[in-house]
């Protein structure tokens, strides 16, 4: 199990909008994670995501849905430029630029999971009981993970030990 004082997270993707593949093939193997508009998920990239914390990538609306690759935080959060872009579907009319309401990280592909772990092999995993993705009602595109979820989810995903 990791010890170090990094923390650990969760971030969802659909793959059609932007899939992990599409994170393997960005310039550097990294992209900025706009869009957010849920204030705790904006909270956990202001006051918690710091530069090296570590992400499990997951696929949400797949067949089937479920962590896919690893990466890392590299830059801290900065404004979401989308708020204030009348022509992005995440624009936000009342967010002022002297005072962002929103928020992005930018992370980068560390590899692809040799397995993919889907949310039923997650939800049938009994170290993974308490984990945010498998509890009912948990649909933030940001989650904290455990270390010790962290270690259990890259076990079964074939990078045991790794990151």
């Amino acid at each position: 199990m990791p010890t170090d004082d990094r923390r650990y997270w969760l971030m969802k993707s659909e793959p059609d909008a932007f899939s992990f593949d599409d994170l393997l093939a960005a310039r550097g193997k990294r992209t900025h994670w706009d869009g957010i508009r849920n204030y705790q998920a904006r909270n956990f990239m202001r006051d918690d995501m710091k530069k090296g914390d570590r992400v499990l990538y997951y696929h949400s609306n797949a067949k089937p849905p479920g962590v896919v690759g690893v990466a890392e935080v590299v830059k801290e959060a900065y404004p979401d430029h989308t708020q204030f872009d009348p022509d992005s579907k995440y624009h936000d009319a009342k967010s002022d630029p002297d005072e962002p309401r929103w928020l992005m990280v930018d992370i980068r592909a560390l590899a692809a999971l040799p397995e993919a772990v889907s949310l039923d092999d997650l939800k049938a995993n009994p170290k993974l009981e308490e984990m945010a993705v498998v509890q009912r009602g948990q649909r933030l595109s940001i989650q904290p993970v455990t270390p010790a979820e962290w270690a259990e989810v890259l076990a079964m995903g074939g990078l045991a030990g790794r990151f």
